[in-house]
């Protein structure tokens, strides 16, 4: 029994042992590097921020969000400044981006992150209070292609990881007059019906009412079925601007549904919001989604940069594959595992595994105390293609049997020639 545990709502990501399998390092290291090669093929280069940032980053333009409300981690340190575990990517890239000085060295940014965030929530599958995002932010264009672009390199990544029937909801929340009509329109609706709501769209009537419309109380979602659209209350230049991702969509043939009460969880998003559900998923079908937030940059550097990004979670897009039963590769086992049977034979086997390893030839030796079978048994369990014996015969004669793991052959290898003789068997494996 251990005498530490972990607190609610995290968890390990074990080489062996785990749990679950996508808590498997394997699983995460392969994600990781489709992640990286995918986000690389559109031109986005990597930006890394710190764990905690001072609690305003987060809560600027964010008042009403739950993120902000209910779910950051706040503290403060021994001088009594209030800082904040990061909750969301976006902010900490935009503090970043401005006090690095990225603005003034080109007119486009293309931003990716794969960052650990920080929510304090009920903990459910795929929703855990430590979580993995990869994110990606577009700084200095504003074009509707660029939103269709984004988009794309989401839909690629998942199924650059196997994952199927891929599909779009996108909505378009508009500008400030657009929200401020329809925020009037929506009141007029929903006043006589208030006592209805649930009581934390109540809170949000007052607050920010568009947020009603991401309620998922069964009585707010009936409540909202006969209420106005927001796209007719779009200002020309936004309907002109959701129109246009519409048909770049069309050019690059994904699939698209029209939600026009999808307005997501963050306050900042203006024009195109959008989700991508997997309909092999059921009723959490949602794996990733973002949007555009023209004006939100303005708030950290007085600098009006239009911004498009997402974030998508690395534990629901693993149990996804999963359950998809997408294909992973295995994990690389050793090439070679060499099994000193003699203390002696240690010496000359960890100058020969030292010699594959500068190679790039991935060798294992066994430093501990083990009858042969059983040394030959973990090499086999490790997936071993070639064991290395040698034992006091074996060192007297200046040899090294090499076992073949798979046709269960052996070949005795003087010493001084097995690296080039394993060398051989690398290169043609």
């Amino acid at each position: 029994m251990a005498k530490y545990t972990l607190p609610r709502g995290l968890f390990d990501i074990l080489p062996y042992g785990f749990r679950e399998l996508w808590q498997e390092v394997h699983l995460w290291q392969y994600l990781e590097k489709i992640v990286r090669k995918t986000a690389q093929c559109y031109g986005f280069e990597e930006i890394r921020t710190p764990l905690f940032e001072q609690e305003k980053v987060f809560s600027i333009g964010m008042a009403t969000s739950d993120i902000v409300m209910k779910e950051m981690y706040l503290f403060e340190d021994r001088k009594h400044r209030p800082l904040a575990l990061r909750p969301e990517g976006t902010s900490a890239v935009l503090r970043a981006f401005f006090e690095g000085g990225l603005s003034h060295t080109r007119k486009v940014h293309k931003l990716f992150y794969l960052a650990p965030m920080f929510r304090y929530e009920k903990p459910q599958k795929g929703r855990y209070r430590q979580h993995h995002q990869f994110g990606a932010e577009v700084l200095g264009c504003a074009a509707y292609e660029q939103d269709a672009e984004v988009i794309d390199l989401l839909i690629s990544l998942y199924r650059n990881l196997g994952i199927r029937e891929l599909h779009v909801d996108i909505n378009s929340v508009g500008d400030m007059p657009s929200r401020e009509a329809y925020k009037a329109a929506l009141l007029d609706y929903l006043t006589p019906q208030k006592e209805a709501l649930s009581p934390e769209s109540r809170v949000r009537f007052a607050q920010n009412p568009l947020r009603i419309l991401d309620s998922k109380a069964p009585g707010d979602r009936q409540l909202l079925e006969g209420a106005p659209s927001i796209l007719d209350f779009l200002t020309p230049e936004c309907a002109d601007h959701f129109s246009g991702v519409l048909a770049t969509l069309e050019e690059l043939q994904i699939p698209y549904t029209v939600n026009p009460k999808m307005v997501r969880g963050l306050d900042y998003y203006q024009k195109t919001v959008f989700e991508i559900v997997s309909s092999d998923l059921g009723a959490q079908n949602a794996i990733g989604g973002g949007g555009r937030y023209d004006g939100f940059p303005s708030l950290f550097s007085g600098q009006d940069l239009p911004g498009i990004g997402f974030g998508t979670g690395l534990e629901r897009l693993l149990q996804t594959m999963l359950a998809q039963g997408s294909p992973i590769p295995k994990k690389e086992a050793p090439f070679v595992f060499s099994l000193p049977l003699e203390r002696t034979a240690r010496p000359p086997l960890l100058r020969l595994t030292q010699s594959l390893r500068k190679r790039g030839i991935f060798a294992e030796i066994a430093l501990y105390k083990g009858k042969i079978q059983d040394l030959l048994s973990r090499a086999e369990k490790r997936g071993a293609s070639y064991c290395l014996i040698m034992g006091a015969e074996e060192q007297k004669r200046g040899v090294v049997r090499c076992k073949e793991m798979d046709l269960r052959k052996e070949e005795v290898v003087p010493i001084q020639e097995a690296a080039s003789y394993l060398a051989k068997k690398w290169e043609k494996r």
